[in-house]
């Protein structure tokens, strides 16, 4: 006898898979530095140093002396020599004024104006201590300095930053099927 038979051949639907990574990008880039340093300023001053030597005295005491200087002492000296000159003179003519007092004034004066004053002699420093005067002003120098902050610029730069999605892509790799046959199949009773 003959019977019918079903037959079912099922194939299973296949999915496929398709991945993307996400990508992540960042970039830091440096920071924009600038740093300058003025020079600081520098400023000096000063004041010469004097020296004052003063030798007139010395010089005076061994008799190296200006001709203004012994001019001034040859005019003072004559001055005084006129003044003494007179003054003898004034006297000795009293005396003459008077000669009926007694005494012999003209053998005096005689004898008085014809012996030369003695000379007197004494030891002596040539040139005499504490004759040179030294003086010294000593030179003074300023410094006067300014100093200068460094000027730094900085600029931060921001970061770059790419960022690119991953994702997923689906697909049917193959679809699902069903496939149905009818076959007459002898079964022996």
């Amino acid at each position: 006898m003959k019977v019918p038979q079903i037959r079912l051949e099922s194939t299973t639907a296949q999915i496929g898979l398709q991945t993307r990574n996400a990508i992540n990008n960042i970039q830091q880039p440096k920071a924009d530095l600038s740093i300058e340093q003025p020079k600081a300023e520098l400023s000096i001053k000063t004041t010469r140093s004097k020296l004052t030597i003063d030798q007139s005295q010395a010089r005076a005491d061994v008799d190296l002396k200006s001709i203004a200087k012994r001019k001034e002492e040859f005019a003072q000296k004559g001055y005084q020599d006129l003044l003494a000159g007179i003054a003898r003179r004034a006297q000795e003519g009293v005396e003459l004024m008077k000669i009926e007092n007694g005494g012999n004034p003209i053998a005096s004066q005689a004898k008085q104006n014809s012996q030369k004053p003695r000379k007197e002699f004494g030891l002596g420093f040539i040139p005499s201590a504490g004759s040179v005067k030294v003086q010294y002003d000593p030179a003074k120098v300023d410094i006067d300095i300014k100093q200068n902050k460094p000027k730094i610029d900085v600029k931060v730069n921001k970061p770059i930053y790419e960022y690119e999605a991953g994702g997923v892509d689906v697909t049917l790799e193959r679809r699902n099927e069903l496939k149905i046959d009818f076959e007459m199949i002898d079964i022996k009773a």
